[in-house]
């Protein structure tokens, strides 16, 4: 199993099926995957893509978005950067980059349909599942059950057994936060507990 998630993990970095697009893109850069999973990962982050200081650094959440989920967690660093307690598979692993009126790109499908099943198969000792934004939403939950994220994580108890799902940790998104209360009130202490769960 080692030997054929190496032979993944050097498969998937080396990935350039999204070069034309990249460079069609108003960054016009060039891909660089972020891959950051081990076998033994107990916790598992599903989120969208990584960001264009993610990009840059080549380290999954190295944001103000990584500083907020993991005071979501009630993790430090040293344990978020665990690959063998902790696999970041987010929905696309390349910075999507930004459209010609500087929005964010979305997570190109083409990722996420060339590797995220096999990697799934290689992540078997996952005990919980963070389901970050609506991309990730409706692959891990499906449509039917993530019809939009406020929604979604509104209604997190009926979600799949052994999945949580999460607002994006965006600074945009204070907002969010604002005039939905609940998520730090409800949600978060549960969310710490079971992280810490899976983790032991």
């Amino acid at each position: 199993m080692s030997e054929t998630l190496n032979a993944l993990k050097r498969d998937l970095t080396a990935c350039t099926i999204c070069t034309d697009r990249f460079a069609a893109s108003a960054t016009g850069h060039s891909p660089r995957p972020v891959v950051w999973f081990e076998k033994t990962a107990r916790v598992l982050i599903a989120g969208q893509a990584p960001g264009a200081r993610v990009h840059e650094a080549g380290i999954p959440f190295h944001d103000r978005s990584g500083d907020r989920l993991r005071d979501w967690l009630g993790i430090g660093s040293e344990t978020f950067y665990d690959t063998s307690q902790v696999a970041i598979v987010p929905m696309a692993f390349c910075f999507p980059g930004y459209s010609r009126s500087g929005a964010d790109l979305p997570p190109p499908p083409i990722c996420a349909r060339t590797w995220r099943v096999t990697i799934m198969r290689h992540l078997p000792d996952v005990r919980l599942t963070l389901v970050i934004g609506g991309y990730a939403q409706r692959w891990h939950l499906g449509k039917a059950h993530a019809p939009n994220v406020t929604t979604t994580v509104r209604n997190w108890q009926s979600a799949t057994p052994g999945v949580i799902p999460l607002p994006h940790p965006s600074w945009r998104n204070t907002g969010w936060l604002k005039a939905n209360p609940w998520f730090e009130t409800d949600l978060l202490p549960v969310l710490r507990s079971r992280v810490q769960k899976a983790l032991q």
